[in-house]
């Protein structure tokens, strides 16, 4: 590695709030130039809580970075490479419509469960490296210069750069600008099928090796296959949100009341929401506005859904994890690391204007009147 700016004056104590894939990608690229960060997550472990659903990453993004991190070939070692299938079924018929089927060893993004790449992403760092169960309230200025983060036990600090990496309601992006997401006007609710390959054979099939998509009605129906023999299914559709959800508070639907939300709909396609072993919390689609960016503020960045939040079309984990090693990157060849920040932000916000804009835009077709017919012409 070239570490030709890499003296104890060049190197700032690093803070990194958030140890999702943005966050655990700038450590891991750091590490490999051989600079350190404190990395600081709310959840309890690495396994605290249900991660979410798969990821796909993408050759010149997801892939990429974990290039640049040194762990491409145990991610390709450990993907779902047969689970890239895509269907485009009817919902009145549950007839398939479109279906992308590549050919063994043709397809180029290949799957990876949350959870999985977690523990890829961690595999490098050392325990020191992590603090579990520290979440971050806020994010201050400390009286002798850099930041401190307000733990819920205390305070630490200060850092000279705090990085956030801390998802659609970022506390870092709070000390920089008071701009916070917007509601798309969809809602997410998540549906649970376990042991499908035995006890829901015929679902399985419906779903397929992949991802099954159908629309209509201005709703829709999403269904993920994972890793260990499960479906993750989103039931989205248009909703009002109260004033605690607006602030990341999460509501409760019954499956009752989201499957009389189809009521028309194919019977194959109501199942996956009937037979369903459990029910997730609401989970509201919000969005930061594509044109948003700021001006640099010294000691503070963010990256991936802090800086750039978008509707869930597959874009948001790569654009994320290519922003944490473009910031890597770019902190330890600068001169100085503080232009090279300033030098980051321009290019992420640049890249990411053009892909929000085109999501979003896909987003609300998507789930539009005619939403079957626009996802076959995309």
């Amino acid at each position: 590695m070239d570490n030709r700016h890499s003296g104890p004056a060049q190197r700032p104590r690093i803070a990194v709030v958030g140890a999702g894939p943005a966050g655990l990608t700038f450590a891991n690229v750091l590490h490999r130039h051989g600079w350190s960060a404190t990395i600081f997550d709310g959840d309890a472990s690495v396994d605290a809580r249900d991660q979410g659903g798969m990821l796909d990453l993408h050759p010149g993004e997801g892939q990429l970075a974990l290039e640049r991190a040194g762990l491409l070939e145990r991610f390709v070692a450990i993907a779902r490479h047969e689970d890239q299938e895509q269907r485009l079924l009817d919902h009145m018929t549950a007839a398939v419509l479109h279906e992308d089927v590549p050919l063994p060893g043709e397809g180029q993004r290949p799957e990876i469960d949350r959870l999985v790449l977690r523990r890829l992403l961690l595999s490098p760092l050392g325990e020191w490296d992590i603090r579990w169960a520290a979440r971050v309230r806020e994010v201050v200025a400390h009286p002798d210069g850099g930041h401190a983060l307000r733990l819920d036990d205390g305070a630490v600090g200060p850092f000279d750069l705090v990085v956030g990496a801390d998802g659609a309601w970022s506390r870092v992006r709070r000390a920089i600008t008071p701009i916070m997401p917007d509601y798309t006007g969809i809602s997410f609710v998540e549906f649970w099928l376990t042991d499908v390959d035995d006890r829901h054979t015929d679902l399985s099939r419906l779903v397929g090796r992949g991802t099954m998509f159908a629309l209509g009605e201005s709703k829709g129906l999403i269904a993920q296959r994972n890793g260990n023999a499960m479906i993750r299914v989103y039931a989205a559709f248009h909703r009002d949100l109260n004033d605690e959800e607006l602030t990341g508070r999460p509501a409760m639907l019954g499956a009752d009341t989201v499957l009389a939300l189809f009521d028309n709909w194919a019977t194959p396609l109501r199942r996956l929401i009937a037979d369903a072993d459990r029910l997730a919390a609401v989970r509201p689609i919000m969005a930061l506005a594509p044109a948003l960016d700021w001006p640099t503020r010294p000691g503070l960045t963010v990256i991936g859904d802090a800086a750039h939040v978008m509707p869930p079309l597959g874009t948001g984990v790569n654009l994320a994890m290519l922003d944490a090693a473009d910031l890597a990157d770019a902190l330890v060849s600068a001169s100085d690391w503080r232009e090279g920040v300033a030098t980051f932000e321009r290019g992420m916000f640049a890249r990411a204007r053009g892909i929000s804009i085109a999501c979003q835009h896909g987003f609300a077709e998507m789930f539009g009147a005619d939403g079957a017919d626009n996802a076959l012409d995309r």
